[in-house]
């Protein structure tokens, strides 16, 4: 079967999205349910679920099933130049205040599910390979 080519417009469409942006944040080097995200933005599921649809299938994130929760964890781009651009901005996003917050937020919610009333909601895991290393 060949494969496809990467579409290279619709993955930088797919950065040009602040919630986009927001989720990649909080995905960073883990996996993440989707009702973290839902708690740490403050957005409805379906908005969520609509913007976790269009990082799939720009080729940035990938998704599995776990009973009823859905993981999202961020996967390279196949195309060499914009695996590059998302290790960039991935680490750009890491200087930003309010993705600073958000992520504060993620790892309150991991070590207090209750107190976002996630309550029987999978902890993140943080991803063993690391897709893209933009430690600081």
């Amino acid at each position: 079967m060949p494969r496809t080519q990467f579409d290279l417009p619709r993955f930088f469409q797919a950065l040009g999205d602040r919630t986009r942006l927001r989720l990649l944040n909080l995905m960073g080097e883990q996996e993440v349910c989707v009702c973290y995200f839902v708690e740490i933005l403050d957005a409805p599921q379906p908005k969520i679920s609509r913007h976790l649809a269009y990082l799939r299938s720009a080729g940035i994130v990938s998704a599995r099933r776990e009973g009823k929760w859905m993981h999202y964890r961020i996967e390279v781009p196949p195309h060499i130049g914009a695996a590059h651009i998302l290790r960039q901005t991935l680490h750009s996003l890491k200087n930003d205040k309010a993705m600073q917050s958000d992520r504060s937020r993620l790892s309150k919610a991991c070590y207090s599910p209750a107190r976002y009333s996630l309550e029987g909601a999978p902890l993140p895991m943080a991803v063993s390979e690391v897709c893209c290393d933009v430690r600081s």
